[in-house]
């Protein structure tokens, strides 16, 4: 099978390397493109400099402008395996076997990297935390099917959903949505236990008022997105067709 790591980075040139290094060195048979999405630092060039393909987003599309390229990209190489790995060190490579073995064994369309679904060291805060919760249980609820870790974006996808992420995927914050989207397009989602690192190098750029704001928005698009795409789906035309690569 065709593997393809997807490593989605704006302005990790102190940790791009290492992340793709990791990779590199962690024995699987894997591809992997780095996403810069409109970096005003050096991470196209020290993506480059890894020896590892680079695409450049020509402005800052938010991380799911950066997933959603690579999972186009992915399509239109006809690749059967995409793994998105963020590109501040936190995904421990050393679970990377274990998710791509997920998929391969047919046992889920969307693998999750969960921190939660057993014990881990992972620690978040407790706005974080109550994010975490509040997300997990209303996921949960609208599949009737438990998930953890609704935020993670540790995550590994088949041929089916990548066809399906290639032609629609939120532009941000999108890790809650796509869950819920999978689901009601018919895929099935499962999670897998990983550990979490602590960044390489930097910090988190969202704040206090960034949560608020992904609170409100996440919900809202979890209620009314499948009813969107519902009408979309039932006549295509008046809403676009499908985007001009498929």
């Amino acid at each position: 099978m065709k593997r393809l790591v997807i490593i989605p980075a704006y302005n990790e040139e102190r940790n791009i390397k290492c992340v793709v290094d990791s990779i590199k060195t962690s024995g699987l048979d894997v591809d992997i493109v780095v996403v810069n999405d409109g970096s005003i630092d050096d991470t196209s060039k020290a993506s480059k400099e890894a020896g590892v393909r680079v695409i450049d987003l020509p402005i800052n599309l938010g991380i799911g402008g950066a997933v959603q390229a690579g999972f186009i990209y992915a399509y239109q190489m006809d690749y059967d395996v995409a793994i998105q790995v963020d590109g501040d060190g936190q995904h421990d490579v050393k679970d990377l076997s274990k998710l791509i073995k997920a998929i391969e064994n047919q046992e889920a369309d969307l693998i999750i990297g969960s921190r939660f679904v057993e014990k881990s060291n992972y620690k978040p805060s407790i706005t974080r935390n109550l994010g975490i919760n509040f997300f997990s249980k209303l996921v949960s609820l609208l599949i009737k099917y438990t998930i953890t870790d609704t935020t993670s974006g540790y995550r590994c996808i088949g041929k089916a959903a990548i066809s399906l992420f290639a032609e629609y995927y939120p532009m941000d914050y999108p890790e809650v949505e796509t869950i819920v989207y999978a689901h009601k397009m018919g895929l099935k989602v499962k999670e897998i236990s990983v550990d979490m690192n602590p960044r390489l190098s930097g910090k988190s750029s969202i704040s206090l008022l960034d949560g608020l704001y992904y609170l409100i928005k996440v919900t809202i698009m979890l209620l009314v997105t499948p009813k969107l795409h519902k009408l979309r789906n039932s006549n295509p035309a008046a809403y676009g067709g499908k985007n001009d690569y498929l």
